[in-house]
């Protein structure tokens, strides 16, 4: 009788602070979706509404370019309705990409947008398509149809949902890179920990119609911000830093600040003035925001910084 007691007691402390994950196992005759990202994710539950139950599979300040499988996270495959990933090669870590290899039910969003807006860093596709609103705003028809095809009677919602946030995130784009194009073109010179950035400069830093857009960004690591820092790549933003008379960089939450710890030493013993911003951007990594809060934070970092 006692231990019966105890487990009421539990269960009723634990009601009102379930976690994410223990509400999204409920079997409750929802759809579960499991997103790699939490950019994805942050999609889905808008799109989903009450239909959902909606996770993330790698949350906070996690690398989803490394990202393993941890305990518990086969479960979260096996119980999952469908599984959306970004599928440009972002999630490259051994075990989750073969994790999503075998899955039945797995979806890789980045190749259902237009190849012709792809970028190519190094011969390799660049997968930060979220880094721009309005390429991004493009896998929202993409869940809406994998959504509705998995539970046919949500489909009216699913769809007047998906309309709604489509037409939400390209009026944010408009807005975003109408308040960047306020500032000057010749101080709209972007250097960050890794090769992130591309996409958003393409679509904020740019001048429109510019052809050498690629000529306003530059990072000392790759796609993915765990390769070994050589004298050549610390040269060669040094060199940028130097033609575009640029004198502060810009760190990433989720980033180690020693690539640019290197670079701003490497400047000061050539008599360089740059310093590390005290704003952090935010890139593979969103934090506690929405995804429209995400970048919408990196524009106004980069306004403050710039105006």
């Amino acid at each position: 009788m006692r231990w019966m007691v105890l487990l009421l007691c539990l269960l009723g402390c634990s009601s009102g602070g379930e976690s994410p994950l223990h509400r999204w196992m409920q079997d409750n005759g929802k759809l579960k979706v499991l997103s790699t990202t939490a950019m994805i994710d942050d999609l889905v539950g808008q799109i989903g509404g009450d239909k959902v139950d909606h996770l993330a599979l790698i949350t906070g300040e996690m690398d989803p370019h490394s990202y393993e499988i941890v305990k518990g996270d086969e479960e979260k495959f096996s119980y999952a309705s469908i599984i959306f990933f970004n599928g440009l090669g972002l999630e490259h870590g051994a075990s989750l990409r073969a994790q999503l290899q075998n899955h039945p039910h797995a979806v890789a969003l980045g190749t259902g947008l237009p190849m012709g807006d792809l970028l190519q860093v190094d011969g390799q596709i660049d997968p930060h398509v979220w880094m721009d609103i309005s390429l991004w705003a493009q896998v929202v028809p993409l869940i809406v149809d994998h959504l509705s095809e998995k539970d046919p009677q949500g489909a009216e919602l699913f769809q007047k949902n998906g309309a709604a946030l489509k037409t939400k995130m390209l009026a944010k784009q408009k807005e975003l890179v109408e308040k960047m194009q306020k500032i000057s073109p010749d101080k709209r010179y972007l250097v960050t920990s890794h090769d992130a950035y591309d996409y958003f400069c393409r679509s904020y830093l740019a001048v429109p119609g510019e052809k050498e857009w690629q000529q306003r960004f530059s990072a000392p690591e790759g796609l993915a911000p765990d390769a070994q820092l050589s004298a050549a790549d610390i040269q060669k933003v040094i060199d940028h830093l130097c033609k575009y008379k640029i004198h502060v960089v810009f760190p990433e939450s989720n980033v180690s600040r020693d690539s640019l710890r290197k670079i701003v030493g490497a400047c000061k013993e050539k008599g360089l003035n740059v310093e590390i911003s005290q704003a952090t951007l935010y890139g593979d990594a969103m934090g506690k925001q929405t995804y429209l809060e995400m970048i919408e934070h990196d524009i106004g970092v980069l306004y403050d910084a710039w105006k």
